[in-house]
């Protein structure tokens, strides 16, 4: 198993950030709308019950966890879904996957080991 790769790539704070930004429903949800195709901050906006300036904070917070990235087109700002750092937040789950299996597989060699019998007292020795 590699040591932390994943998590050397981004940095705490990273990991922090990333996580935190798809801990919310809503940013889970624009996430997956803007991995799909491009949509401007207003378009995403008239998809939630919410102000335009509650999904540009969402927005925001996403692109501070590199999750999106932000690109003007004419008078409007263009979301767009970051593949790789999707990619990454998946890498980093796989290897706590694997710490999570290999205990597992110690645990299943540990149970396949030979027990001896309980010795209970008044046994013969």
């Amino acid at each position: 198993m590699c040591n932390h790769m994943v998590v050397d790539e981004l940095d705490q704070d990273g990991v922090d950030r990333l996580f935190a930004a798809l801990a919310d429903r809503t940013r889970r949800d624009i996430v997956t709308r803007v991995l799909v195709r491009e949509e401007s901050v207003s378009a995403l906006a008239e998809r939630y019950d919410m102000s335009f300036a509650a999904v540009q904070k969402h927005v925001a917070v996403l692109e501070r966890a590199s999750l999106v990235t932000k690109r003007r087109h004419g008078r409007e700002r263009l979301v767009r879904g970051d593949v790789g750092t999707i990619r990454t937040a998946a890498r980093l789950l796989e290897e706590y996957e694997q710490v999570w299996r290999g205990r597992i597989d110690r645990l299943g060699d540990l149970l396949a080991e030979p027990h001896s019998p309980p010795h209970t007292p008044g046994d013969a020795p």
